[in-house]
C-alpha cells in the first residue's frame, strides 16, 4: 500500500510550500455522502465528524489554516485519497482528534466534499516526546519509514474516512468509494 500522499504531505510541510496557499473551490455539504466507518469505528469517526463539520465547507478550512497540495491521489485498483488540505502548523510532533493535520476533499466539478481526515507527526518528533508508539483514540498510527525514495524523515499516519463510507474499514488509506474523475 502507497505512502505517498503522507510522504509528499511531509515534504511539502518540511519545504514550507504551504505557506499562503488558495483555493478558489465551491464548497458543499452533500447529505448523501457517507458517514464512515461500521459501528465497531463509529467513536473515532464521530469525534472527527464532530471536530471537522465546519470544514464541510472548504472556505472555513482555508480560513483556518489548511491549504491545499498537489492534486487528487487515486490508486485506479485501489480507489482514491482524494485532494489533500493541510494545515503545516498541526504538524508538531502531536495529536489531537479535534485538530486533524489534514483534511481530506473529494473534487467533482469545482465542487468539494470533505470525505475524510489524515492524522500525520513526523516520526522523529514524536519519539522524542514519546516512549510509546502513537495512538490516537486507540487506533494505532501507521509507521512510514526513512530512508526511503522521497528522503523525508520516517512519519506516522492515520487516515479516517468519517464523511465518506469505506467498505475496506474507517482506518485504511484508500477509499473505493472515493474518486478523482472530475477533479481539477
Amino acid at each position: 500500500m502507497s505512502r505517498t500522499l503522507s510522504v509528499v504531505t511531509v515534504a511539502l510541510l518540511l519545504s514550507g510550500s504551504l505557506a499562503g496557499a488558495q483555493s478558489s473551490v465551491r464548497s458543499s455539504i452533500d447529505p448523501h455522502s457517507g458517514h464512515g466507518g461500521s459501528t465497531t469505528d463509529q467513536s473515532l469517526a464521530a469525534r472527527v465528524r464532530e471536530a471537522t463539520a465546519i470544514y464541510r465547507d472548504i472556505n472555513q478550512a482555508i480560513a483556518a489554516g489548511y491549504a491545499q497540495f498537489g492534486g487528487c491521489v487515486s490508486g485506479p485498483e485501489v480507489g482514491a485519497m482524494g485532494v489533500h488540505f493541510v494545515n503545516g502548523a498541526l504538524v508538531d510532533g502531536t495529536l489531537q482528534v479535534e485538530h486533524p493535520e489534514a483534511l481530506i476533499y473529494e473534487i467533482k466539478n469545482g465542487v468539494a466534499r470533505l470525505v475524510g481526515v489524515e492524522f500525520i507527526t513526523p516520526a522523529p518528533a514524536w519519539d522524542a516526546q514519546n516512549e510509546d508508539l502513537p495512538v490516537l483514540a486507540g487506533h494505532h498510527l501507521q509507521y512510514f519509514g526513512s530512508p526511503n525514495r522521497y528522503r523525508l524523515p520516517a512519519l506516522y499516519e492515520l487516515h479516517v474516512w468519517a464523511w465518506r463510507d469505506n467498505p475496506n474499514g474507517a482506518y485504511v488509506d484508500w477509499n473505493p468509494r472515493v474518486s478523482c474523475d472530475g477533479a481539477q
